[in-house]
């Protein structure tokens, strides 16, 4: 009679488990576009990467120290409106997630990366 009454508890157990609703998954944030301050005061003094191919250093001044595929090279960066101007490439928009980032141009995909501090490179 023992055995019953536990293979009755457990095919319960069984039974509630399946109707507990799982637990969500946190929600991914949202990506905001950034104004012009928030560009500032957000990415000067770190780095954004992918962390594979490329990452610009963003010093205080308009300093980038940007590495593309291991070649390190040095440039500028200036904010016009609420866009990020690297050199004379065309300005992009920054938009955030958490550390994640996007740099978007019109009619093309995103550079998609992380905001970071600064990594020393030799």
């Amino acid at each position: 009679m023992r055995a019953s009454c536990r293979t009755r508890g457990l095919g319960a157990a069984a039974l509630l488990t399946g109707l507990v609703p799982a637990q969500p998954a946190p929600a991914a944030g949202v990506f905001q576009q950034l104004t012009g301050p928030q560009i500032r005061a957000r990415l000067v003094g770190k780095e954004v990467t992918d962390e594979v191919h490329w990452a610009y250093q963003f010093a205080p001044g308009g300093r980038l120290q940007a590495v593309s595929m291991g070649r390190p090279r040095t440039g500028t960066w200036r904010l016009k409106g609420d866009t990020l101007c690297l050199d004379d490439d065309p300005c992009v928009q920054v938009w955030m997630a958490g550390s994640r980032v996007e740099l978007r141009r019109d009619r093309a995909l995103p550079e998609e990366g992380v905001l970071q501090a600064p990594v020393r490179r030799r």
